[in-house]
């Protein structure tokens, strides 16, 4: 049953303080696994939301982590990078009780009917009911370790302490130990970003732990019926190349869920509008395009697949447009930082660096970015602006040209439009009526005007002081 704790920072001040009072309480003791289990049970029975904060998994890896995790199961996830592989295993934690008891005291965290380390257990013989109980939040029941290549047993599992060692106990003393990360999440759950790449001979370490529930170090046994899960997480170009996970521990994974990319369109905008901290505000016509930029870069053959066009990459170019607009603002004296499409030409020369290009592709690197950016901006226009007959505004430009530019500020783009109805429907549909502010205004304009170029209704010109001129 889940806790009856309430939720908060630290638990009632009412709460059991001993192993006497613990049991009078009717507190009942759960394994790990029955404690999600039971837990994500509940909360798709009440329709309550157990992934708070993941999008696009809904119909795919969400219904598949669900039925590994109720059928009690350690867990690999398989993906690219950016797919949200951390952020989902981070999620299974709140499907733990908010609160559980523990030893007060106790190295790993036991619980104070299963004692199983041999100084817990010596405590529980000789106070009995008089055992102090301490309560422990679910963060603290969850533990990460980036797999790296300098990872160590010792870092896993444990090893001697010398320090004890030197106090008086013998080597073969099971409390010379000194656990490591493993045991230490006993009644926790335990996750290994990027298992791939732990050495062989480390993750032969885990093989124990995962079926046996012991441990071994420096060259004795001591038993340890550890109640952990277990979650990992891979990426398949490591999986299949630069490391691998070895045979025997990739037997004792009971599920291995592939993660993937938004599949949609709408998901992907989600994702950015959830993630991004942006310094001014971005309309969403040009989230969109920053959304269709990204899956774009994921289908072209320029763009080696095999590394990933990682979800933060879009991230990052919705926070370099705000940052672009503010920084307009800034120079042009605006009140109000307001995106405009002209910010969207700082993405492809910030960002290069964030992407693998396949081989042969060397120096057409910008061009191949430009060359996309320019399509998702069309398609974004085409989709947000369909029905709207564009013609009336294309030729009241071209005897009134509309000057923009990153050193434009948005009064001066409104200034030089032309007053046609037509604006006013692309004001209504890009979310741009009804203020007095220039920016959301301009915006709109720029979106219709760069949709009129991109189609070769209008042309734009580039002048020495980085502005342009639609005509």
């Amino acid at each position: 049953m889940p806790s009856d704790l309430p939720r908060g920072d630290l638990p009632r001040a009412d709460v059991p303080r001993t192993l006497g009072e613990l049991r009078a309480s009717g507190h009942q003791l759960r394994g790990v696994k029955d404690e999600i289990r039971q837990n994500l049970i509940d909360a798709l029975r009440s329709g309550a939301d157990p992934w708070p904060g993941i999008v696009g998994f809904e119909s795919t890896v969400l219904p598949q982590l669900e039925r590994a995790l109720i059928a009690g199961h350690d867990v690999v996830l398989l993906g690219e990078r950016g797919q949200g592989k951390t952020r989902l295993l981070r999620s299974i934690a709140n499907l733990l009780d908010e609160w559980t008891p523990v030893i007060e005291g106790s190295e790993i965290g036991e619980h104070p009917y299963e004692p199983i380390t041999p100084a817990s257990r010596r405590r529980a013989a000789e106070l009995g009911d008089a055992l102090p109980v301490a309560w422990r939040h679910r963060d603290e029941r969850y533990t990460e370790k980036l797999a790296t290549p300098d990872t160590a047993v010792a870092d896993l599992i444990g090893d001697v302490d010398p320090v004890r060692v030197a106090e008086g106990r013998s080597l073969g003393d099971p409390e010379t130990i000194h656990y490591g990360l493993v045991p230490r999440a006993h009644r926790g759950i335990v996750t290994i970003n990027e298992l791939p790449d732990l050495a062989e001979r480390i993750q032969v370490s885990l093989l124990n732990v995962m079926e046996e529930r012991d441990i071994q170090v420096r060259g004795y046994t001591l038993r340890l019926p550890l109640d952990i899960l277990l979650v990992a997480s891979a990426n398949p170009e490591d999986y299949t190349n630069r490391g691998r996970i070895i045979t025997p521990l990739k037997d004792r994974f009971g599920a291995e869920v592939r993660t993937h990319y938004p599949l949609e369109l709408a998901d992907e905008i989600a994702l950015v509008e959830q993630e991004a901290e942006l310094v001014a505000e971005v309309p969403r016509h040009l989230i969109e395009v920053v959304a269709r930029f990204t899956r774009s870069l994921r289908d072209s053959s320029a763009v080696d697949q095999a590394s990933g066009v990682s979800a933060r990459f879009a991230v990052a170019a919705a926070e370099t447009v705000a940052a672009a607009a503010l920084r307009r603002a800034a120079i042009t004296g605006e009140g109000r930082a307001y995106a405009r499409p002209v910010d969207l030409d700082s993405v492809p020369a910030v960002l290069r660096g964030k992407l693998e290009f396949a081989s042969g592709e060397e120096g057409r690197e910008t061009e191949h970015l430009v060359h996309l950016l320019r399509r998702a901006t069309a398609d974004t226009a085409r989709f947000r602006l369909r029905g709207i007959d564009l013609n009336a505004l294309a030729e009241a430009v071209s005897g009134n040209p509309v000057r923009t530019g990153e050193r434009i500020p948005a009064r001066e783009v409104v200034a030089a439009l032309p007053a046609t109805a037509v604006l006013t429907e692309v004001a209504s549909r890009l979310d741009a009526g009804g203020t007095e502010d220039p920016g959301p205004m301009a915006s709109a304009a720029e979106l219709a005007l760069e949709l009129l170029y991109l189609t070769r209704r209008l042309t734009k010109d580039e002048t020495d002081d980085d502005s342009v001129s639609y005509r």
